[in-house]
């Protein structure tokens, strides 16, 4: 028989079953690690983390070292400002309530008005103004914040009056806005003490009614 004669199974030699012998094993160590790792090839790419929330700024972040210092008094005050605005205009009113004291608080759109007198009283009756009508309050007691040369209708389109239910400041509203005075009644539950003071960017005025 001729060597071209012989059938092509007889053809391949030991280097030939070597070779086919080494791929069936790498395939089959393949196969392996695809059955340890079965998700390997299918992780995405790590994203960076997405950046948590700036945590809330405090309400009043920087009255507690004012409020420290200010003692309550239960007579009358006036807070003074030099080089005031001609017309002082109110652009924003909170409330709030905290261990000792309700807190009110009226903010200006621009400078610090040049007068704001504060006068507790012994009810909570005012007397509105133009009208001549009087206004009662919840509470019993009053406190008044008469603000000289200041608007409350230019920057301020909120409510004008707030029934608050807090252990000492009950209610607020506005009695008069009128030819640049602007007069608010606190109606208070309990004393009337309290403490005021004037902070900064932006300038407000902090009324602190004492509860403790």
């Amino acid at each position: 028989m001729n060597a071209t004669d012989t059938p092509a199974t007889f053809r391949h030699g030991p280097l030939y079953f070597a070779g086919v012998a080494a791929l069936l094993l790498g395939a089959l160590a393949v196969g392996a690690l695809f059955l340890v790792h079965p998700n390997r090839a299918l992780t995405p790419v790590a994203q960076a983390p997405a950046a948590s929330p700036s945590p809330s700024q405090a309400e009043e972040p920087a009255a507690a070292p004012v409020a420290s210092v200010t003692p309550f008094q239960c007579s009358a005050s006036t807070l003074s400002a030099t080089g005031a605005p001609a017309v002082a205009a109110i652009d924003a009113v909170r409330t709030g309530s905290h261990p000792g004291y309700d807190r009110l608080v009226v903010q200006f759109s621009g400078r610090q008005p040049g007068s704001i007198e504060l006068r507790p009283q012994p009810t909570s009756n005012f007397l509105g103004s133009p009208r001549g009508d009087t206004i009662t309050l919840a509470g019993g007691h009053g406190l008044v914040a008469l603000v000289r040369g200041a608007d409350m209708h230019t920057a301020y389109s909120g409510a004008r009056a707030f029934k608050t239910g807090y252990p000492g400041l009950r209610e607020t509203r506005v009695i008069e806005d009128f030819e640049g005075h602007v007069i608010l009644g606190l109606g208070v539950a309990g004393s009337n003490c309290y403490r005021a003071f004037i902070l900064g960017n932006p300038v407000r005025l902090v009324v602190d009614i004492q509860t403790s």
